[in-house]
């Protein structure tokens, strides 16, 4: 049985389900989600097409410096479990055996940027060696921006608030869409086998994964530290919630400790960040401060946490 719920978007009592769901795991496979499976199935392929690259292929986008958001990143890159330890403690500096390439937003800003915020748009990079890349990507990043913002209007009505709440929060989002490449590791074992990705939670206000429907790898912790696998459910996405939704809820969702195993066999998947706009302030929601509670968290800014959280998890 899988640990975490499949939810049919388009089923009765969907809302229910969903605040039920980010209760208890801050977990859920989607079905229902509308993208067409071709827009998946691409790509799939295409990501596919460039960690087959050559490794100076591959480089020929690499990112361009230590904390560049976009490029390739390749492999003992990152260490996210440095986003959620400090320097010293045990696994900090665990580096993590995957490979990956991303995107932000494939739109230029239709607004003033603040000096800060020109970090999450800066420019993409592409490859010359696989000429339909861009196309792909960016009909992607449409595709699963639209699904976040359908989402979180659920989400939403969930926490009794009008389906467009978050709509004005979002608008100029900052996203990132990231295809990560696990290498076989057979004699994977013990320790060494926790570390395709480290154990942290994700910044923004929710990914949506699209994650190998034959090699798994992922692993999410419960309240009383026992870890468990997250296995694709067919058609189904899987979506979790990130720092800023389980700020924004005052602790009630919870955002999810989980890490990937790393596989014997190579391993893929493909995840889309979805961030808020930078000047977003992230504070409790009227519908999640109970009469004469106090809210658990200071209001923050977006954008500058999202900036932290990923320069501490850049591999120096």
């Amino acid at each position: 049985m899988n640990w975490v719920p499949t939810i049919d978007l388009g089923s009765a009592g969907v809302h229910e389900a969903i605040d039920d769901a980010c209760r208890r795991f801050g977990f859920l496979s989607i079905v229902g989600h509308g993208v067409d499976q071709e827009v998946l199935d691409t790509m799939w392929a295409t990501s596919r097409s460039f960690f087959d690259l050559t490794f100076k292929q591959r480089m020929s986008v690499a990112m361009p410096y230590v904390g560049y958001p976009y490029g390739y990143s390749p492999l003992a890159a990152e260490r996210l479990a440095a986003s959620v330890l400090e320097n010293g403690s045990v696994g900090y500096g665990t580096a993590d055996a995957k490979e990956s390439f991303s995107i932000g937003p494939v739109d230029p800003p239709l607004h003033a940027l603040e000096p800060s915020e020109s970090f999450a748009w800066s420019p993409n990079l592409w490859p010359v060696d696989v000429p339909d890349m861009r196309v792909t990507w960016e009909r992607y990043y449409r595709a699963m921006s639209d699904l976040a913002a359908r989402l979180l209007g659920s989400m939403a009505e969930a926490l009794r608030l009008p389906g467009d709440y978050f709509a004005p929060l979002i608008d100029r989002h900052t996203s990132a869409l990231r295809a990560l490449n696990y290498p076989a590791l057979p004699d994977a074992s013990g320790a060494d086998a926790r570390i395709g990705a480290g154990a942290h939670t994700d910044y923004g206000t929710i990914t949506i994964l699209l994650a190998d429907p034959h090699v798994g790898g992922l692993e999410v912790v419960d309240e009383a530290g026992v870890w468990h696998a997250v296995d694709p459910v067919a058609g189904a996405l899987i979506v979790n919630l990130g720092d800023a939704m389980e700020r924004w809820t005052n602790d009630r969702w919870r955002s999810t400790l989980h890490r990937v195993r790393a596989p014997r066999e190579r391993r893929q998947s493909i995840a889309f960040f979805h961030n808020a706009n930078w000047d977003a302030m992230i504070e409790c929601l009227p519908t999640c401060l109970a009469p004469g509670e106090t809210p658990k968290h200071l209001p923050m800014a977006a954008g500058p946490h999202l900036m932290a959280k990923f320069t501490a998890a850049a591999q120096q």
